[in-house]
């Protein structure tokens, strides 16, 4: 599934390429999505020109005079941008083209499709998707105090605190099981038994891993790719995740795995006690 780095690097992607253009046409293939897609979008998009492309959480956000573009790649989903040129044959899961008057076209992929595609007229972050959501994780908002003050009454286990987006948006599996190693934290450590120190620690270590990842292109599990096609490598830094029985970059014991919030989990016994 696409991360907050992943998501975060198909916006850098296609920010200075569809950012001031106009959208000449939208094909709909499949509107049957996570959730239906508008049939009469094409309609609604029409001559709309891109003013930003901004990102909350996992869902990009392509902002027009008119209204708010919502898109999500859900498990396996992805954008990529071509230009009228290089327009490849169309796919069995390519569900939805966004035609620029300058030649670009911007495709939706979605295997599985669990991604979304909305629209929304009206004050982005009142919509009911993004209402709640906690800080961003790569802001100044988020930071030690508002981590502890956030988790210091919460019994279940800190990863599963951390990927609550009510806490903090965007710290999927692979990112939690990394931040929580660096601040050697086990995984199943009660959220309210993390110091305010352990806050701070783990703040600052969610901020780096994030941002590694970033400047690697995410990390390649499974299917993901860039707007460009290409693969993201920051599975090639993971300390633990996916790295079961293998030795620990630090002190070599095995890293092992547990099952918490019905996902895996990885961590170093001895560093992460």
């Amino acid at each position: 599934m696409p991360e907050l780095p992943e998501v975060e690097t198909i916006r850098r992607g296609i920010e200075p390429i569809i950012t001031e253009q106009t959208i000449a046409d939208v094909i709909l293939r499949q509107p049957r999505l996570r959730w239906p897609v508008r049939k009469d979008l094409a309609e609604l998009l029409y001559g709309e020109r891109i003013i930003t492309v901004k990102r909350r959480a996992k869902y990009l956000l392509l902002e027009t005079a008119g209204g708010t573009l919502i898109i999500h790649l859900g498990m396996t989903g992805s954008l990529r941008i071509f230009t009228s040129l290089n327009v490849p044959d169309i796919q069995k899961h390519d569900h939805l083209d966004i035609l620029f008057t300058n030649g670009r076209v911007l495709r939706f992929h979605d295997p599985r499709r669990f991604g979304a595609v909305l629209w929304y007229i009206g004050a982005i972050e009142h919509h009911p998707l993004l209402a709640k959501l906690g800080p961003e994780p790569l802001s100044d908002e988020f930071n030690g105090l508002c981590l502890y003050d956030r988790l210091n009454k919460q019994k279940r286990a800190i990863k599963v605190a951390i990927m609550d987006n009510k806490n903090v948006v965007g710290v999927g599996n692979i990112y939690a099981n990394e931040a929580l190693f660096r601040s050697q934290i086990h995984p199943a450590t009660p959220a309210l038994n993390l110091t305010y120190d352990q806050c701070i620690i783990l703040a600052d270590n969610i901020k780096e891993v994030l941002h590694e990842a970033i400047i690697a292109g995410g990390s390649t599990l499974r299917d993901f790719v860039n707007s460009d096609g290409k693969s993201g490598y920051f599975q090639l830094q993971h300390d633990v995740y996916g790295r079961v029985n293998q030795p620990c970059k630090i002190c070599g014991q095995l890293i092992e795995k547990i099952s918490l919030g019905q996902r895996s989990s990885f961590f170093c016994p001895i560093c992460q006690k």
